[in-house]
């Protein structure tokens, strides 16, 4: 491997995980691909860490974020962590196929860097430690489309490409996503040294969160159950997220949380198409546990081995179950409010008890099958004839729909219709990552097209807005196509 600095750019690293030792992590050589080409770059997000766009595109940074050229001042690892899988306990895990570089000191403050696809570690449980382009471009593009959204989400920087060949079900073509977090420490690594009666080194990870990512805990009477506490809201603001604009993650096993309350690991996801409360986007679920309508109750679960985990530290089992009854409060605080200004209630809401009309509007949905983001989309302008009508026109029931639009047009009446309005742009996205859309892309990808991929980032980043200056906008925020439904995803996508 060559050591080499940018020549445009001036990166500061320290690498704060890797201080904690070999508990923790063992070193990880990068593991070079041949002939790596670019598939696509992130050029918001590159200016959001300091980095300069000419190096971005250079011949140095494709080396480097492919995985065959390493940094000064990187200490590349990877971190060990242990987990429970679909509801069982599945013992060590750790990072199989990711290489964390470092952390990179940028105007954001510190973000840890990392190589997903970068090949074998210790950790990867007999297989090949690469990714392919197929989920390279899922992950890339869903992570982005989260940011957009507002949801808190890991980020990705760059996609690198080779003709590498990679096995899953069929042999495909390799790539590596770089991806950037505040920290990629998971549920699962607390667990991994709780159930080995490691409690030095699960001390010692809990410090270093609470130092680094929690410190208002630190001066609290029981930093670990306020740690608990911090998590389990954070958590329950980020299902409340999900949930509103019809995500699924697909894969919610404990070693997919994050303990900074962000989506991580893009696997088997879906946006909802048609309004199913019980949809089950990953093919790998064969009993539903990660379906839409029980995402809000596994993260409480998880939350909840995370307790069990961290209950050596904090010694009294009533505190540790005080920390995750927060969950019970805030999960449903935040969905409703988010659900509140999806249907363009501006006022207080201590004021008024919209949850009789949240419901009806979700029973509604689901029972008249309607497309999930269309519909939100295009109640933001029902206020107006032709905007009602565009709502009405969603429903083979008509009948039905005017009983529920007539408490909803008296309720609208109350508000200001500007402002409503306003929030309502703001909170009903035009554009999701839907699973046709990520298909074409890919499809496209695979002939070396990369249009598609840079036509639904840029517009994945601003998915509130109109973008009615790219070409085929429309069709991207259009219905899906009926092969749409033939679509599999799995954990290996």
């Amino acid at each position: 491997m060559t050591l080499l600095m940018p020549s445009t750019t001036a990166l500061t690293w320290r690498n704060r995980f890797a201080r904690l030792g070999n508990d923790f992590s063992t070193p990880q050589p990068v593991r070079p691909l041949h002939a790596p080409y670019w598939v696509s770059r992130n050029a918001a997000l590159a200016r959001e860490l300091g980095l300069d766009a000419a190096w971005l595109a250079s011949q140095e940074a494709l080396e480097i974020f492919t995985g065959n050229r390493v940094l000064p001042g990187t200490e590349p690892l990877a971190s060990v962590y242990s987990g429970h899988q679909f509801g069982q306990w599945a013992g060590q895990l750790g990072d199989g196929r990711a290489t964390l570089l470092g952390e990179l000191q940028t105007p954001q403050g510190g973000m840890e860097l990392q190589l997903k696809g970068a090949g074998l570690t210790p950790y990867s449980r007999g297989g090949d430690g690469r990714a392919v382009l197929r989920s390279s471009i899922r992950e890339y593009l869903c992570s982005e489309a989260m940011h957009g959204l507002g949801i808190p989400t890991t980020r990705a920087l760059c996609i690198t490409g080779s003709d590498d060949r990679v096995r899953r079900e069929e042999v495909e073509t390799a790539a590596v996503v770089a991806r950037t977090s505040p920290s990629f420490i998971r549920f699962g690594h607390f667990e991994h040294f709780s159930h080995a009666n490691q409690h030095a080194q699960l001390k010692t990870l809990a410090d270093f969160v609470i130092e680094h990512h929690y410190p208002a805990c630190r001066d609290a009477a029981q930093p670990y159950a306020a740690l608990l506490q911090a998590v389990s809201e954070r958590t329950a603001e980020l299902m409340a997220a999900w949930q509103s604009v019809g995500f699924c993650h697909g894969v919610m096993n404990t070693d997919n949380m994050s303990i900074l309350g962000l989506t991580i690991d893009y696997g088997p996801f879906q946006f909802l198409d048609t309004f199913d409360p019980g949809h089950i986007c990953n093919h790998s679920d064969n009993q539903g546990r990660y379906a839409y309508n029980k995402q809000p109750n596994i993260a409480y679960w998880n939350l909840f081995c995370l307790g069990q985990a961290l209950l050596p530290l904090i010694e009294n089992q009533e505190h540790a179950l005080a920390a995750l009854d927060s969950y019970k409060t805030v999960f449903p605080k935040a969905l409703e409010n988010r659900m509140r200004a999806k249907l363009g209630l501006a006022d207080d809401a201590a004021k008024n008890d919209d949850k009789a009309l949240i419901e009806s509007t979700l029973k509604l949905l689901a029972a008249q099958q309607i497309d999930h983001t269309i519909f939100w989309r295009r109640l933001c302008d029902f206020s107006t004839p032709a905007g009602r009508e565009s709502v009405r026109d969603l429903f083979l029931d008509r009948t039905t729909f005017e009983a529920w639009a007539a408490p909803y047009a008296a309720r609208r009446e109350q508000q200001d219709g500007h402002a409503s309005q306003a929030l309502m742009r703001r909170s009903n996205p035009k554009f999701v990552l839907r699973n046709h859309l990520g298909e074409q892309a890919i499809r496209a990808a695979g002939v070396q097209d990369y249009s598609e991929v840079e036509k639904l980032l840029h517009v994945l980043q601003t998915p509130f807005d109109d973008h009615e200056d790219i070409a085929g906008h429309a069709s991207l925020a259009d219905f899906p196509p009926d092969w749409a439904a033939g679509i599999e995803i799995s954990c290996s996508s």
